[in-house]
């Protein structure tokens, strides 16, 4: 089966992790910035059905009646997009959770929650991007599976913290997406630390795994270590990430770097 880009997408990036709560769409959120930061055009895909949180973390609201719901259409042949994306911070957002309402859940058959993403995708008008960065739900199945076999990605994050649990499942959404044929940049290590503001001293909060951190990162490229910062938590509660409030600020810094870092990878 033949693998596509969706049309003007230059670099097609996901963001993915081997398990919830480790902080992965909050990095896809201030990576997409930091890429807008250095002068790129840049496009955010939520492809989180079950669990949409982008628009949450942007700050973007949309309700809908059941009787606006979106369902995509199966078309034959070269069919146009048609929707148009919403504009953030100078990203291009599209969320499943923009197409729905906020208190509606959406249950497809396991089968078709792929179609109804990648049919999504190419239903945007994304226009010409440096690169379209798409948040994946948590672990392995689907929709990761169809967007594996139908879409051309130059490249792979996995977001984890420094425990066992989470690096154990970070190494199989690696494993997952090296079988698929997918280039894996790197890991982000997100709470992977924290600087005290009376001492300035770093502690690990997160008893760190040397088991599977060993297993995990000597396959791949740390990509970056994010530390916990209340004050990015702060802003994204109120929906102004850092990144793009303080780019002077530590945290915003790392974000850069590793957007430095990933941008070149897949140039290369």
């Amino acid at each position: 089966m033949t693998k596509l880009s969706p049309p003007g997408i230059k670099h097609l990036i996901a963001v993915g992790s081997g398990k919830g709560g480790v902080g992965k769409t909050t990095s896809a959120v201030h990576l997409a910035l930091a890429f807008q930061a250095r002068g790129l055009k840049v496009g955010l895909f939520d492809a989180d059905i079950y669990g949409p949180n982008v628009p949450l973390l942007l700050g973007i609201r949309q309700k809908r009646e059941k009787s606006q719901v979106y369902a995509p259409i199966l078309r034959t042949g070269s069919p146009k997009a048609y929707i148009k994306p919403l504009t953030r911070f100078g990203l291009k957002i599209m969320s499943i959770g923009l197409l729905v309402g906020e208190n509606q859940s959406i249950n497809p058959i396991t089968d078709a929650v792929g179609q109804l993403v990648l049919q999504t995708i190419h239903d945007v008008l994304w226009g010409d991007l440096d690169v379209l960065l798409i948040d994946l739900p948590p672990s392995a199945g689907e929709p990761q599976n169809s967007l594996l076999k139908r879409l051309r990605f130059d490249g792979i994050i996995i977001v984890t913290t420094p425990q066992d649990m989470s690096l154990l499942d970070a190494g199989r959404s690696l494993r997952f997406f090296q079988e698929g044929g997918a280039p894996v940049l790197g890991v982000i290590e997100n709470m992977s630390y924290f600087v005290c503001p009376s001492c300035a001293e770093k502690h690990e909060v997160f008893p760190r795994s040397k088991r599977y951190q060993n297993e995990l990162l000597n396959q791949v490229n740390i990509l970056g270590q994010i530390p916990l910062n209340p004050a990015a938590a702060q802003k994204i509660t109120k929906h102004h990430p850092l990144v793009k409030r303080n780019a002077a600020d530590s945290y915003a810094a790392e974000y850069l770097a590793i957007a430095d870092r990933v941008y070149s990878a897949v140039k290369s």
